[in-house]
C-alpha cells in the first residue's frame, strides 16, 4: 500500500479550525478550510448509541456544545441536532466528512478507545463500512494497540498507525499499571500491533520507541500537536511530518506569526 502522502503535507489537527472565527474542531467547516489550503486532515471518531460513526473528540458533550452527557448515550439523530457553541455547525458523521473531503486531501482517522477490558471492534468495523468505496487517501490510527491490530485485520488494504506519548497523565493512564504504561510509551506492542507509522507527542520527543521505528524499521513518525516555532523546529529533527493547529505552516515565514504569542 502507498501512504507516502502522509508525510508530504502538514496535517491539520481536527481540521483547520479557529474557534475565534467560529470554525470549530472536527466540523465540516474545519474540513473545508483544510481542503482549501491543501492540508491533510486529522479527525477523531466515536460511536453513537445507534452505532453511527461520529466525528467528535471528547467522550462527553459539555466542552463543545450546550448539551451534557456522553456521546455514546445519544443516537446520531440526537447528536446531529446539536450545534457547536456559538455556531450553527453540527456534529458530522464520518460519511458526511468523507463526502465533504471527497478525496481531495488525505484523511487520518483516530479511532478513540476507552482502553477498557473489551476491545471496541464495533468502531473499527463501522469505520470500515463507511470507507467502503471511498477512493481518497486515508489511514487510521489509535492510542490503543489492540484497535490497530483489529484495523489491520478488518481493513488490510489500508495503513494503520499507533498514537503514543510518555504515558504519565493520570486522566488517561491513571487506571493502568506501570508495566502497561511502559509498553505503550516504548511501543513494545509493535511485534503484534504492527503499526505502519507512529504518531508521537511533540512534547515527548526524542523517544526511544519512535526513533527505533523510524531508523531501524523505516516507519514514518508524525508528531502532534505542533503549535509553536520551537516545536516545529524540534519536529523537523525527530519526525517526518507534523499535526498542527493555531497557525498556517504553509504561510511565508515573514507573514507567519509565532503561534506561541
Amino acid at each position: 500500500m502507498d501512504f507516502s502522502w502522509l508525510t508530504r503535507r502538514p496535517i491539520a489537527h481536527r481540521g483547520l479550525h479557529d474557534a475565534a472565527a467560529g470554525v470549530i474542531e472536527n466540523t465540516l467547516p474545519a474540513a473545508r478550510a483544510a481542503v482549501v489550503r491543501g492540508f491533510s486532515i486529522e479527525c477523531d471518531v466515536l460511536l453513537s448509541a445507534d452505532a453511527e460513526v461520529v466525528v467528535f473528540h471528547d467522550d462527553t458533550l459539555e466542552r463543545l456544545t450546550t448539551a451534557e452527557g456522553r456521546v455514546a448515550d445519544r443516537t446520531f439523530a440526537e447528536l446531529a441536532a446539536l450545534t457547536m457553541r456559538g455556531t450553527d455547525a453540527a456534529i458530522p458523521s464520518l460519511g458526511q466528512l468523507l463526502a465533504t473531503i471527497d478525496g481531495r486531501v488525505g484523511l487520518v482517522i483516530e479511532l478513540k478507545s476507552t482502553f477498557g477490558p473489551d476491545v471496541e471492534t464495533g468502531l473499527v468495523e463501522r469505520v470500515a463500512d463507511a470507507l467502503r468505496g471511498y477512493a481518497g487517501p486515508v489511514v487510521t490510527k489509535s492510542f490503543d494497540p489492540r484497535l490497530v491490530a483489529v484495523a489491520h485485520r478488518v481493513m488490510p488494504h489500508l495503513a494503520h498507525g499507533i498514537v503514543a506519548e510518555r504515558a504519565r497523565d493520570p486522566k488517561w493512564y491513571g487506571g493502568m499499571g506501570a508495566a502497561r504504561r511502559f509498553v505503550l510509551t516504548h511501543l513494545l506492542h509493535a511485534p503484534w500491533s504492527r503499526p505502519d507509522f507512529v504518531s508521537y507527542s511533540i512534547d515527548d520527543l526524542p523517544a526511544l520507541g519512535p526513533s527505533i521505528a523510524r531508523r531501524l524499521f523505516d516507519r514514518p513518525v508524525i508528531t502532534w500537536t505542533v503549535r509553536t516555532a520551537d516545536q516545529r523546529a524540534k519536529a523537523a529533527r525527530w519526525a517526518d511530518q507534523i499535526v498542527f493547529e493555531g497557525f498556517d505552516p504553509a504561510a511565508p515565514a515573514a507573514a507567519r506569526p509565532d503561534p506561541a504569542n
